[in-house]
C-alpha cells in the first residue's frame, strides 16, 4: 500500500483523529466528552447519521459550489472557534492606558495557553461576538441555559511579575448599558458624592454615604437599563501585572514598591507632567516625533502651560528645549476623593493614584485575620468573587451567617497597572483580579494604524510583527 493510499484510508484518518481527540479530553480533563467517541465512530466509519445534512445524497461525489462553501464556511467557523477558544485570540488596544508600550490602534495576539486556557462559563453563544449581538445595541450574544463553573486547563506557566495580561474586568459584572464606558459602581458612587454634595449646598442633614449609595443605586436601577454579565462575558482589559499572589504592594509618590522593592521603570511607561514654556506653543510637528497623541495634549493658554503624557526620553528632550522653562511631575494629593474613586473606597483607607497601600495580595491557600479595618480591602474578594453571605454587626463579622475573625482564600489575586500611570483605570480605582477573569498574555502586534494620519502614513511599520514586552 503506497503512502498515498495510507492517507486516504478511512482506518488511517479515523486513528488519527480518535488519538487527537483523546489527547484533547485528556488536555481538557472534562471527561464527558468522551461521549463524543460514537459520533466520530460514525463519521468514519459506520456512518449511520448523516452529519452533512445539507447536502443531497448523490452530491456524495460532486459537491455543488453552495455545498462546498457551506462546508467551508462549517468548519472556518469551528476551527476559528477552537482556535480563538485554547490558543490565540485577536485584540485591540482601545485606550492610552498602557502607552507608550502599546498604542491605541495596536493589533496584538493574546495567547490562551500560556496560562491555560480558561473553558467558557457561557459556552452558548454567537460565533466571534463577546457579549452583544452584532448591529443590535443591547441584545445579548449569549444564553445562560449552561453555566459552567471556573475552570482552567493546563497551560505553559503562571503569570510573572511585569506580564502584559488580558483579564475580564472584575467590576464589569453589573453594567449601565447607556453608560458602558463608566463602570456602574464608580457610577453610583459619583451619583452619591453629587447628592451629598447637595445636601450641604442646601444645608440639608447629612447622611452616611452609604445611605447615598442605597438612593444612587435605586435610581440607577429605575433610570436606566441594566445588565449583569457572566465572568467570560465581561469587557476585555489590558494591563501590566505588578504583583502576583502573596506579595505586598505600595506607592509612594508614583513610584510602586514590591515587597519593598522598587519596581524597574519600563523603557517606555510614562506619567503626567505640567510644561511651563516661556509663552510661545510648542509645534504640533516636535510632539508628532515625541509620538504625543493629538488627544493626549492639553494647553492652558492663561499659564502658558502643558500638561502632558511623557516617558523619561520625552521628559529629558523637553527639558533641552528652548520655549520650556520647567518640568514638573504631576502627583495627585486629593485624599478627600479616595472614598468615591480610589480602592478600596473607604475613608479609613486615605489613598491616591500616587501614594497608595500597603496592600497584601491575596494567595489561595492563605489564611489573615479579619476585622472591620480591614474588611473593606477583602469585602468584594468575600462576597462577590468567592459566593458567600457576608454580613456586618457592629465590630462582628459573619460569613455564611457564621461569626469569623479570619479567612482562608481560594484563589489566587493579581494587581494589575498600566503604563501610563497617571492615565489608567486599573487595580488602583477597582482592586483585585482574580485568576478567574484572566483571559491569555498579550504576545505579539501584528498591525498598528495611527488614527492621527491618512492613508498609507496610518501604518506603524516598525510596530508590526512585534514582540510585546
Amino acid at each position: 500500500m503506497t503512502l498515498k493510499e495510507i492517507l486516504k484510508n478511512k482506518y488511517f484518518k479515523f486513528g488519527v483523529v480518535i488519538v487527537i481527540y483523546l489527547l484533547w479530553v485528556i488536555w481538557i480533563k472534562n471527561y464527558w466528552f468522551l461521549f463524543g467517541i460514537p459520533i466520530i465512530i460514525d463519521v468514519h466509519l459506520t456512518k449511520f447519521v448523516n452529519w452533512t445534512f445539507w447536502k443531497k445524497p448523490d452530491e456524495s461525489e460532486k459537491k455543488s459550489a453552495v455545498v462546498e462553501w457551506v462546508d467551508a464556511l462549517i468548519f472556518a467557523v469551528i476551527a476559528a472557534t477552537l482556535i480563538r477558544m485554547f490558543l490565540i485570540e485577536a485584540y485591540t488596544i482601545p485606550t492610552s492606558s498602557m502607552e507608550k508600550t502599546l498604542l491605541v490602534g495596536d493589533y496584538l495576539f493574546v495567547s490562551k495557553v500560556s496560562y491555560g486556557p480558561k473553558l467558557p462559563n457561557t459556552p452558548i453563544s454567537f460565533p466571534f461576538a463577546h457579549h452583544t449581538l452584532p448591529l443590535t445595541k443591547y441584545k445579548k450574544s449569549y444564553v445562560e441555559w449552561i453555566k459552567n463553573p471556573y475552570k482552567r486547563i493546563a497551560g505553559f506557566g503562571d503569570i510573572k511579575r511585569n506580564d502584559i495580561v488580558v483579564f475580564n474586568f472584575p467590576a464589569g459584572d453589573t453594567v449601565v448599558l447607556e453608560m458602558q464606558e463608566q463602570d456602574y459602581y464608580s457610577i453610583t458612587r459619583n451619583y452619591a458624592d453629587g447628592l451629598k454634595r447637595r445636601d450641604i449646598q442646601q444645608g440639608d442633614p447629612i447622611k452616611s454615604f452609604e445611605s447615598y449609595k442605597a438612593i444612587a443605586r435605586d435610581y440607577i436601577w429605575d433610570q436606566f437599563n441594566i445588565t449583569v454579565r457572566p465572568v467570560d462575558k465581561r469587557e476585555n482589559y489590558i494591563k501590566r501585572c505588578v504583583a502576583i499572589p502573596g506579595d505586598s504592594l505600595k506607592i509612594i509618590h508614583g513610584q510602586v514598591y514590591i515587597n519593598g522593592e522598587e519596581q524597574p521603570h519600563f523603557e517606555k511607561m510614562q506619567y503626567d507632567y505640567f510644561i511651563k514654556t516661556n509663552g510661545k506653543q510648542i509645534n504640533s510637528k516636535y510632539f508628532e516625533r515625541l509620538n504625543i497623541a493629538v488627544d493626549d495634549r492639553r494647553y492652558i493658554a492663561s499659564s502658558s502651560m502643558y500638561e502632558l503624557p511623557l516617558t523619561a526620553e520625552n521628559v529629558t528632550n523637553l527639558k533641552d528645549f528652548t520655549a520650556v522653562s520647567v518640568v514638573s511631575k504631576y502627583e495627585n494629593t486629593n485624599i478627600n476623593m479616595a472614598n468615591i474613586s480610589i480602592f478600596p473606597h473607604n475613608t479609613k483607607y486615605p489613598w491616591t493614584e500616587d501614594n497608595f497601600g500597603p496592600l497584601y495580595i491575596p494567595e489561595k491557600g492563605v489564611t489573615i485575620d479579619l476585622n472591620v479595618d480591614n474588611l473593606p480591602l477583602y469585602y468584594r474578594i468575600i462576597e462577590t468573587y468567592e459566593g458567600n453571605k457576608l454580613r456586618v454587626d457592629g465590630s462582628e463579622i459573619f460569613i455564611n451567617d457564621k461569626k469569623v475573625n479570619s479567612y482562608t482564600f481560594k484563589m489566587d489575586y493579581y494587581f494589575m497597572m498600566g503604563d501610563n500611570r497617571h492615565n489608567s483605570a486599573d487595580s488602583r480605582y477597582w482592586g483585585f483580579v482574580p485568576e478567574d477573569h484572566v483571559v491569555g498574555k498579550a504576545v505579539f502586534i501584528w498591525l498598528s494604524l495611527d488614527k492621527d494620519q491618512q492613508f498609507v502614513n496610518k501604518i506603524r511599520w516598525n510596530r508590526m510583527f512585534s514582540l510585546i514586552h
